[in-house]
């Protein structure tokens, strides 16, 4: 017999564990090791048995699972199977299968199984495998909280939030309304790429680590490469890239990629995120507007059927034509400021005393004007809508707005009171851009570390000439949230950032 490494360490956990450890030294001295066996062909997923029952009625398979659920009454047996999708009940009987049904006593719920056997009823009609070959295909050593006890609800699940994102891979496996808001957002982003691809965008990659981390208001992390001896950022946005090769004859390109913001983690926020963004030349900030539209409403179509969602007990409609506000007005309606008001920092400081708006920043009317709108107008956006035109000081990458001075050809998208898009139409004078650059470099040196940074090398792809663009920018995150109806980013996003637990494993 192999030798196999020496049950140490686990040894010491609880009787649970230890129980499983006796199992999996009986069945080795059985001539039975469970990781051993290196692969086993399926003929059917478990949920086509049921699926295809009246063709496969009598019919061999081969199916495999983890054990769920098991039932030994005496010289026979009941258990369930699951395979992540769907789960389907086996049958065993000791004097068919001989000695290989002491292997199914020395098994636990939670270890993966494969069987060969007939499809039949049993007499409560659940369609069953009669087990006539069983294999031991790995052994859980630690417990998988499924339900032990036989009924209506077959999972135990994880209950504890923080638990069930900390270990998602049980979360996974117990807990099916995960598996499905997880599911979701997976073919979300599949039928994200369908629509761009059908819509004549190219997909690219742009680079993680960079020089200079700018394209978004953030605070990077930083790393240093060693063989370069050069210090690196990972990436806060995708857009200074991406306009490169606008400016390289690319005209409509994307990119769906992580971004890295070292910011607070909230329902809302989690530090590593994926963010859809898009450059399309020769558009306005209209037509990206057209655009949007067109892609939530066809990917809500193709992923349930209809244009119309549920998301936190409100109906949302993607539909109709999003209604398309300017953001002054919207702030003169929700927070009582008139435009006049937001004129100068002084006057826009005078108005948030006024109305209770106590911010940090408050440095720039734009940093108040933005306050205002998350504070006061954010909640009483529920239907998709466009807010259009904001302030310059917030706005470094957008053209400015010849019709309203001090403001941009800027929109974002929000549903539900979520922010779900933001889009210019791109700034393409490299000697404004340089302009803005050299001010948010004032910003940082005053001590906002969010501010943008220069960044030179774009500046000098610009200055080669770079055509009138539209570009967009969406969170594949709190998109995935709003299709899934999911209350917390971290629902949808498979390991969110998590604080490290207080105790240590070894």
């Amino acid at each position: 017999m192999r030798d196999h490494p020496p049950l140490t360490r686990l040894e010491d956990e609880n009787e649970l564990v230890r129980s499983r450890l006796r199992k999996l030294q009986d069945l080795r001295e059985k001539g039975c090791d469970p990781f051993a066996i290196e692969r086993f062909e399926r003929s059917h997923a478990l949920g086509e048995i049921a699926a295809n029952y009246d063709q496969l009625e009598g019919q061999t398979v081969q199916v495999a699972g983890r054990l769920m659920w098991e039932r030994l009454m005496g010289k026979a047996a009941f258990a369930h199977l699951f395979d992540g999708e769907s789960k389907l009940q086996i049958y065993l009987k000791s004097d068919e299968l001989g000695e290989k049904f002491e292997l199914f006593k020395l098994s636990d719920v939670g270890d993966y199984i494969g069987v060969k056997g007939f499809v039949f009823r049993t007499r409560t009609e659940e369609i069953t495998v009669h087990v006539q070959e069983y294999t031991i295909l790995s052994k859980a050593i630690r417990p998988v909280p499924f339900a032990k006890e036989r009924g209506d609800e077959r999972f135990a699940g994880l209950h504890d939030v923080q638990q069930r994102y900390r270990h998602r891979y049980l979360d996974l496996l117990t807990n099916p309304e995960s598996r499905q808001a997880l599911m979701g957002r997976c073919r979300m982003i599949s039928e994200v790429r369908r629509f761009l691809d059908n819509e004549g965008f190219i997909e690219v990659e742009t680079p993680i680590l960079q020089p200079v981390a700018s394209g978004a208001a953030a605070r990077p992390f930083a790393t240093h490469h060693n063989e370069m001896d050069v210090d690196l950022h990972l990436r806060i946005a995708l857009e200074l890239y991406l306009k490169r090769l606008i400016v390289g004859g690319i005209d409509k390109v994307y990119e769906i990629g992580r971004v890295f913001r070292n910011e607070g983690i909230t329902t809302r926020h989690n530090p590593e995120f994926t963010m859809l963004e898009l450059y399309q030349a020769y558009a306005d900030l209209e037509d990206i507007m057209d655009l949007v539209e067109r892609l939530f409403r066809g990917v809500a179509q193709s992923l349930t059927g209809s244009t119309q969602i549920e998301f936190d007990g409100r109906a949302i409609d993607f539909g109709p034509a999003w209604p398309r506000r300017r953001l002054t007005d919207l702030i003169e309606e929700y927070a009582g400021v008139p435009a006049s008001e937001l004129q100068t920092l002084e006057s826009a400081r005078r108005a948030a005393d006024r109305i209770g708006l106590h911010s940090q920043k408050r440095d720039t009317a734009g940093a108040i004007i933005e306050k205002m709108l998350e504070q006061f107008v954010e909640p009483n956006l529920i239907q998709p809508t466009f807010v259009v035109g904001y302030p310059l000081e917030t706005s470094p990458l957008a053209k400015r707005d010849p019709g309203q001075p001090g403001f941009t050809r800027r929109f974002e998208a929000y549903v539900a009171g979520l922010e779900v898009a933001n889009a210019f139409s791109e700034l393409n004078d490299p000697l404004d851009q340089r302009e803005r650059f050299e001010a948010q470099a004032c910003l940082r040196t005053a001590g906002d570390d969010e501010a943008q940074a220069l960044d030179s090398d774009f500046l000098f792809a610009m200055e080669h000439g770079m055509p009138p663009t539209g570009g967009l920018g969406i969170g594949m995150d709190r998109m995935a949230m709003l299709l899934t109806g999911a209350k917390s980013i971290k629902d949808v996003i498979f390991f969110p950032q998590m604080k490290p637990e207080h105790e240590e494993r070894e």
